[in-house]
């Protein structure tokens, strides 16, 4: 609690004294000596990766009613397609082994990015399906003995600590005006980001 925070994803440097807890890519290697969170974009496929999931998994991209992929259009990342039991195991297996990876690492957390990615899915995705994966996915964390944080997704705060994650990331949520829905639920455990591009942005960290 109350621990220097640096957020280091796209590219892993020297942490700034007094940083106690660090978040990177999954493809990084933890912060020695701090407590490190492994970052993984568990609901969208990272750009770069595309290719390997039309190749490997095409079937679990989401696709519009025209078979066109889904877009976030912010990020340009494909939406992973959780509307079935069936595909969102298939998902969980794939992206549970990516927290091993982390946890073989040395992590001692993990950061699953966009679960509010089905308000961005165009109708396509339901909250009920971010909240099913979501379940599988603390649980794939728990059986590694690493805690996972919520990251984003201010609506589903209340039912956060129910799903298995144990704290909040956040952005932006002073500029949303939101940060309250992740204290009420997490208490002080609640890592805050908040960038100085981001219009009206009351404080930067």
């Amino acid at each position: 609690v109350n621990a220097g925070f640096d957020y280091q994803i796209g590219g892993a440097y020297t942490p700034p004294s007094g940083v106690k807890v660090v978040s990177r890519d999954r493809e990084a290697k933890p912060a020695a000596g701090l407590y490190s969170i492994c970052y993984v974009n568990a609901f969208q496929t990272q750009p770069h990766r595309l290719r390997w999931w039309q190749v490997h998994h095409p079937a679990l991209l989401l696709r519009s009613r025209t078979g066109q992929l889904v877009l976030d259009q912010t990020w340009g990342e494909v939406i992973s397609d959780i509307s079935t039991a069936v595909k969102r195991r298939a998902l969980a297996k794939i992206v549970g082994q990516w927290f091993a990876g982390c946890a073989r690492s040395g992590f001692s957390g993990i950061e699953p990015d966009n679960l509010d990615s089905w308000t961005r899915s165009r109708g396509r995705l339901q909250r009920a399906d971010a909240v099913a994966f979501a379940r599988l996915l603390t649980a794939r964390a728990h059986r590694l003995r690493l805690l996972i944080g919520q990251k984003n997704a201010a609506g589903l705060a209340s039912l956060g600590p129910s799903l298995g994650f144990e704290f909040a990331v956040t952005e932006g949520c002073e500029v949303y005006r939101e940060c309250d829905r992740y204290t009420d639920a997490y208490e002080s455990r609640v890592i805050e980001i908040e960038y100085d591009d981001v219009p009206h942005a009351d404080r930067v960290f």
